[in-house]
C-alpha cells in the first residue's frame, strides 16, 4: 500500500503544499478570508457578476420556480426550460447554430475530445494548455502531441509529420484561447490556417476570454474576428466572467447532436440546477449590455502595468509577463519566495494566491494577479505600494 504521508511530506519540503482558505463573504473585491477582511486580487470573477443583484435575483426566482436540484441527467428528465433557453441564448451570443450545457468545463473538454477522437488518432495541444484539455487528450486514447507554446511552426511540423505517417487518421488541434496562468492569447488566426491545411478539427477553450475580450464580450474569437466555420468547436465556462457555474460547447447542429448522443460526461451526469441556468441568463444580459465593465478592466490593467514598470522589480529577478487580459502574472521563479511574498501581501490585507508547480512548470512560480471590473484605481495603487514593500522585504 502506498505511503500517503511520505508523498505529503515531500510536497511540503518542495514548497508545493496547498491549503484551503475559508471565504466567509460573497465573491467580490472586499472579502473576508479566514476571518480577516482582504481585498481580493485572485478571483476569476472578471466582470464582477458573481454577486450582482440581478444575477442573485434571477437565481432566487429560478429556485422558486424549479426548485433546487435538477433531479436527473439531461436525457432522463433533468433538462428544464431554463437549460434549454440558456443554450439557445448562448448559441446566439457566440454566433453558432447550437450550444450544449455541461456541468463543468473539465467535463465539457473530456466529452468533446473523447467523442471526436479514438485510439490511433492524434490531438495536438499547446504545452501550456489547461489540465482538463491535457487530461482529455490522454483519456481519449488518441496520441497526445504537445507543441511549443503559441508556436504555429512547431504545430505545423508536428501535425504534418503525423499526417504523413497516418494519412487516414483524425487529427485535432486544441488550445486555450487565453492561457489561464500566463494571461496571453493563442495565435488563433495562424492556427486556423494550419487546421485548414491539415484538415484537422480546431477547438478553442475560451474559459478566460469569453465576456472579457471583444467589443461585445464574445471572447478570443471575436477579438480576432474569427468565425465558427474557421473554429468549429468552442468551449466556454460560466464560472468566470459570467459569475455563475457550469460550461457549454457551441458549434454546428451535427456537433451538438453527436455530443448529446455519445459524450459520456454529458449523458451520465446530473444536469446543472436550473436556478443556475436562470442566473446565467441574467448574467449573459449584463455581459452583452454593460460594455463599461470591459472598458474599465482595460484601464485598470493599463494602470497596473504602468505602475509595475516604475517599480523596477526586474532588479529583484521578478518579471511581469506580457498580457492584455485581467490575468497579470508576476513571475518570481522560486516557490518558497513566491509563498513568502503572498503571505506578506496578505498581512497587508491583499489576497493573491501563490501559483506553484505542478500547476506551472518548475522554476516559474508566480503571483497570478487578477482584476475585476469592481476594482477601483485606489485598489490598484494600494496593490502597487504593497508589492514594492513585500518584494523588497523578501528579496533581502
Amino acid at each position: 500500500m502506498k505511503d500517503l504521508s511520505a508523498s505529503l511530506e515531500q510536497r511540503k519540503k518542495s514548497h508545493q503544499y496547498r491549503s484551503r482558505k475559508i471565504l466567509a463573504s460573497p465573491q467580490g473585491v472586499d472579502v473576508v478570508v479566514d476571518g480577516k477582511p482582504c481585498v481580493s486580487f485572485c478571483s476569476n470573477d472578471y466582470l464582477g457578476l458573481a454577486n450582482h443583484p440581478e444575477v442573485v435575483k434571477a437565481m432566487i426566482h429560478g429556485a422558486e420556480t424549479y426548485g433546487v436540484g435538477s433531479g436527473a441527467s439531461h436525457l432522463i428528465n433533468g433538462h428544464s426550460h431554463a437549460h434549454h433557453a440558456l443554450e439557445e441564448e448562448l448559441a446566439d451570443f457566440v454566433g453558432r447554430p447550437r450550444a450544449l450545457l455541461f456541468s463543468t468545463g473539465y467535463m465539457a473538454n473530456l466529452g468533446v475530445i473523447s467523442v471526436l477522437l479514438e485510439k490511433g488518432d492524434a490531438v495536438f495541444e499547446d504545452r501550456l494548455n489547461h489540465a482538463s484539455l491535457l487530461d482529455a487528450g490522454k483519456l481519449s486514447g488518441a496520441r497526445l502531441k504537445r507543441y511549443s507554446h503559441a508556436d504555429c511552426n512547431s504545430l505545423a511540423e508536428n501535425i504534418s509529420s503525423f499526417s504523413q505517417k497516418y494519412p487516414d487518421r483524425e487529427t485535432m488541434i486544441v488550445s486555450d484561447g487565453v492561457f489561464s496562468m500566463d494571461g496571453d492569447l493563442a495565435p488563433v488566426p495562424e492556427m486556423v490556417k494550419v487546421a485548414k491545411k491539415s484538415n484537422a478539427w480546431l477547438m478553442i477553450d475560451d474559459a478566460h476570454g469569453l465576456g472579457v475580450l471583444g467589443k461585445n464580450g464574445g471572447g478570443t474569437l471575436e477579438h480576432y474576428g474569427v468565425n465558427y466555420q474557421q473554429v468549429p468547436i468552442l468551449m466556454g465556462t460560466l464560472g468566470k466572467a459570467f459569475g455563475t457555474f457550469g460550461a457549454f460547447v457551441a458549434g454546428s447542429e451535427d456537433l451538438i447532436e453527436t455530443l448529446i448522443q455519445f459524450a459520456r460526461p454529458y449523458i451520465y451526469t446530473t444536469a446543472l440546477p436550473p436556478a443556475i441556468a436562470e442566473a446565467t441568463r441574467a448574467s449573459l444580459q449584463l455581459v452583452m449590455n454593460e460594455g463599461w465593465r470591459r472598458e474599465k478592466l482595460e484601464k485598470l490593467i493599463f494602470r497596473f502595468r504602468e505602475g509595475v514598470s516604475q517599480l523596477d522589480l526586474n532588479k529583484q529577478g521578478i518579471e511581469l509577463l506580457e498580457s492584455q487580459t485581467p490575468i497579470q502574472p508576476l513571475l518570481i521563479g522560486d516557490a518558497d519566495k513566491t509563498v513568502k511574498i503572498s503571505e506578506a501581501l496578505q498581512e497587508e490585507g491583499l489576497l493573491i494566491t501563490p501559483i506553484r508547480p505542478p500547476t506551472v512548470p518548475n522554476n516559474t512560480s508566480r503571483l497570478r494577479i487578477t482584476f475585476s471590473a469592481l476594482h477601483e484605481e485606489h485598489h490598484v495603487d494600494r496593490l502597487l505600494d504593497a508589492l514594492s514593500g513585500a518584494c523588497r522585504l523578501v528579496g533581502h
